[in-house]
């Protein structure tokens, strides 16, 4: 963390504070928005420190809305998260830093380009283990795991969604956490970022309880888009440049 300056530690507080309100209103987006500003700020914070923020987030969100959850429809998109996020930790492992980044950049297009193309799926078993295998796989190696969920889930509104998505991410944070630490991405200089930006993630959940049911997610969906669409450009283009 020696490396970090302050003003970086303040922009990820800031990066988390946004994603974190925006989970709070939607059910999802603290990895969407937060995770590619982040990766700009300084990559020491993808993927370990990003993802135990968003335990931390999920876990607050659950509680939350714990009145509402119905664990049933997340249990198939559980089964498909343990696939995609094992298959993401085998390709961490064969990952160099240029590779990572240039994987972490297409990632973020692919889940930029899924929020975009207007395909809504049913919120069925078939669709459920497909978008849990990519969400878990995404958000293991990027921790952006919210659009392959959002897909399914973009039918749904109120407190049931955000419990059952809180749930699902839960879990899905969890594992990445399991398959990351033995890599090397989950260790003491991850919990060390965790202690100087968890205070966003907290200030953003507890904004997002004033405007939770004032201000819809789809008025800041095109600006949360083009956030991550530009993170995705440049670390595809940090990756390039390491190979040049």
């Amino acid at each position: 963390m020696s490396e970090l300056s302050l003003l970086q530690i303040l922009l990820a507080n800031l990066a988390l504070l946004a994603g974190a309100c925006l989970q709070g209103v939607a059910g999802y987006g603290i990895g969407t928005l937060a995770a590619p500003l982040m990766f700009v700020i300084s990559p020491v914070f993808l993927p370990g420190a990003m993802i135990i923020n968003a335990v931390l987030m999920n876990l607050l969100m659950l509680v939350r809305n714990r009145a509402s959850l119905s664990f049933r429809p997340v249990r198939y998109a559980i089964g498909g998260n343990i696939v995609g996020t094992v298959l993401a930790g085998f390709t961490l492992a064969l990952l160099s830093e240029q590779g990572f980044a240039l994987a972490f950049g297409a990632l973020i297009l692919l889940a930029v380009a899924l929020s975009v193309i207007g395909y809504r799926p049913q919120l069925s078993a078939r669709n459920s283990v497909v978008a849990g295998g990519a969400s878990g796989y995404m958000g293991t190696i990027t921790a952006v795991g919210g659009p392959p969920m959002g897909l399914i889930y973009q039918n749904e509104t109120g407190p049931r969604m955000r419990a059952n998505l809180a749930a699902f991410f839960l879990f899905g944070s969890c594992a990445s956490i399991v398959v990351l630490a033995p890599a090397g991405y989950v260790g003491i200089e991850q919990l060390r970022l965790v202690a100087v930006t968890f205070p966003g993630v907290l200030v953003g959940f507890w904004l997002s309880g004033f405007v939770v049911n004032r201000l819809p997610f789809a008025a800041f969906r095109p600006i949360v888009l083009a956030v991550a669409a530009l993170a995705g450009f440049a670390a595809l283009v940090r990756g390039l440049l390491g190979y040049l």
